[in-house]
């Protein structure tokens, strides 16, 4: 392994090539032990819906950042602090109540009385001490790390008491720490007890996984366990997992499952029968990347005029019926720290072309690779036309996530890409969302490999001076970074989506969409 990248096989698992759907059913198959709970369930007992995405990787929640995985981690595992996935506001979870500091560079954080995993075992301070020590070695290639890195040390005072040392101040911490999820140190203390807890993974939260499947789709049974305020309120959870527009709108429309998430835009004014639509502006975004290591897009110029050529209202439009807000920013205008950049990308086909020329660039032309999420398929032609009308020829490689960024992106011959991204899943501050895509390695090292140049250096200072400050200071820093990024665009959004969730009212209560991917069923029963 690079000592200052990312391993093969970490990145694998972020791609879901390791953690593959006959393993993940083998090893739950044989621990199951929920099963036996919701065999029996009647359907007022189980709650079933509909996800948009299809499993494509694991459940170690220091690794899995896939849409399905991170859904079901939210019900099985509990951070000290998590951030409810509808209003997003930190609440105490795993912790007795929110950390205390006492100190600027000291907090304290003690457990809720009691606290068991789904496997009967206490969690202690040692668990939750060694899910964040876990997490920051860089051994383990966490895709969480570069979210804590203000942490210096995390000691268990005594069975319940955690006490954290930062290197620095950090004004975010109670609410950040909601990135690690605390998993049981005696099964996942080495490299293989690891690999086995990705496929069968034990939490404290008030679900626990029982089956699943890329193709047949998650199933979740009750914590007998667990003890904390957000106890099951049915017996079952199925998850169907589909990006196919018409097979959720079926399942909504034909009763099968109680929510879909990302119904069709098309089919929003045609949801009826009393159910309902509850539709979100997110962060949720539509964003083009480019290897820009590679001639020509190595110059910000070649970027900028693929975006300028864009007539993103069109786009929106005529691929999402009109439910996206045009980019304005790297943040979406739903954010509460939203800041507009100084550059915008508004449609100029002839700046596009000037752009071009001052590059030295003619007869363009290059792969557009995709994912197979539905708003990016259906924003591909239009793309591809777009460009088209400025003399630059695209051809099409629509492929699913895992093939994108296990094997395609990777590769010497990639150039550009158009895909969906939404790391809100984690949490919505601005911090967050910055290092996601600018700082963590397997982005900007593996992806769009802008890691290494001058203006990638300036914005990785600017996150962390801007992690340090607080209040004006902080949201100037904020700024900076936000204007760099959008006049660099070496993954930019074209367009913010709109969230929009099915649900049937009567059959699902204490139910809302999320302004994120997936669906949460935390304190939902059925009608």
């Amino acid at each position: 392994m690079d000592s200052k990248g990312v391993s093969r096989r970490s990145l694998l698992q972020y791609a879901g090539i390791l953690g593959t759907a006959s393993a993940i059913t083998a090893s739950l198959g044989a621990c199951g032990d929920g099963d036996s709970s919701s065999s029996s369930s009647s359907g007022a007992k189980t709650i079933e819906a509909t996800l948009a995405f299809t499993l494509s990787s694991g459940f170690d929640p220091m690794l899995a950042s896939s849409a399905v995985a991170t859904t079901v981690n939210q019900h099985v595992f509990e951070a000290l602090v998590d951030l409810d996935p509808i209003t997003r506001k930190p609440y105490p979870a795993l912790a007795a109540a929110l950390p205390t500091a006492s100190s600027g560079l000291t907090w304290t954080a003690t457990l809720r009385e009691g606290a068991k995993f789904s496997d009967g075992t206490a969690v202690t301070a040692d668990d939750v001490a060694w899910s964040f020590t876990r997490a920051l070695d860089p051994a383990n290639a966490s895709l969480m790390a570069s979210f804590i890195t203000f942490i210096d040390t995390v000691t268990a005072k005594d069975s319940r008491t955690v006490e954290f040392k930062l290197k620095s101040r950090f004004s975010l911490f109670a609410q950040r720490i909601a990135v690690i999820k605390i998993v049981p140190k005696a099964k996942t203390g080495d490299a293989a007890a690891s690999k086995a807890f990705d496929t069968a993974p034990i939490g404290s939260g008030p679900f626990t996984l029982v089956s699943a499947n890329a193709t047949a789709g998650v199933v979740m049974a009750v914590n007998a366990n667990y003890n904390g305020l957000r106890k099951a309120k049915v017996e079952k959870i199925t998850l169907r997992t589909t990006p196919d527009n018409t097979a959720r709108l079926n399942d909504l429309q034909g009763g099968a499952s109680q929510a879909i998430e990302a119904v069709p835009y098309l089919d929003v004014k045609s949801v009826s029968n009393g159910r309902k639509v509850d539709e979100k502006q997110a962060f949720n975004q539509m964003f083009l990347m480019f290897n820009c290591a590679a001639a020509p897009f190595d110059d910000k110029r070649v970027r900028q005029a693929l975006h300028y050529a864009v007539d993103t209202q069109k786009l929106i439009t005529t691929a999402l019926q009109g439910y996206a807000t045009p980019a304005t920013s790297y943040l979406d205008e739903g954010n509460v720290s939203y800041q507009k950049a100084s550059t915008v990308y508004g449609y100029d086909p002839a700046k596009a072309q000037a752009l071009l020329a001052a590059a030295g660039v003619s007869n363009l032309s290059f792969e557009l690779v995709t994912t197979d999420a539905a708003f990016v398929k259906d924003s591909a032609p239009v793309l591809i036309d777009a460009w088209k009308a400025i003399g630059v020829t695209a051809t099409l490689n629509t492929n699913p996530s895992s093939a994108v960024y296990g094997t395609i992106v990777p590769g010497a011959g990639f150039r550009v890409l158009a895909a969906s991204g939404d790391p809100t899943v984690f949490g919505p501050d601005v911090d967050l969302l910055l290092r996601w895509f600018y700082t963590n390695e397997t982005w900007t090292k593996n992806r769009h490999r802008w890691a290494g140049t001058p203006a990638a250096t300036e914005c990785a200072k600017l996150i962390e001076d801007a992690a340090k400050a607080s209040g004006a200071e902080q949201t100037t820093l904020w700024k900076k970074a936000l204007d760099l990024i959008a006049d660099e665009v070496p993954l930019y959004p074209v367009f913010h989506a709109k969230m929009i969730t099915g649900y049937d009212p009567a059959k699902v209560k204490d139910f809302a969409g999320a302004a994120t991917t997936g669906l949460y069923f935390l304190g939902s029963s059925r009608g």
